[in-house]
């Protein structure tokens, strides 16, 4: 497993208490207002991804799909979690911005 700056982000996230985990408190925390992000496990069910992506566009939301449930879950010090949601907004930007470098990198690295 190898770590990287978006994983390592949502660690001090949790640290500072700032994650919400598991379906149920990142349900929780989008509805009330409180989650500026929300990030879904690659390997999490269909039906987990599209329950997600439907309330997270409803509420404004962000989504990503990111990693897989273990290492979610190792990152923020938890056992498998399918789904987390950001609740600090500065955690939430700078964990955007370095998914969006992420994504720039991937998509101008040499074939």
């Amino acid at each position: 497993m190898k770590p990287d700056k978006v994983l390592s982000m949502l660690g001090i996230a949790a640290k500072s208490g700032s994650v919400a985990s598991g379906e149920f408190s990142t349900e929780k925390a989008v509805k009330e207002g409180k989650a500026w992000l929300v990030i879904v496990a690659g390997d999490a069910s269909d039906n987990t991804r599209k329950m997600f992506a439907n309330m997270t566009e409803f509420y404004d939301v962000p989504m990503y799909v990111y990693a897989d449930k273990e290492t979610l879950g190792h990152f923020i010090g938890k056992e498998f979690r399918a789904s987390l949601a950001v609740t600090n907004e500065g955690l939430a930007r700078s964990h955007r911005k370095s998914q969006s470098d992420l994504r720039k990198r991937r998509r101008h690295a040499p074939r």
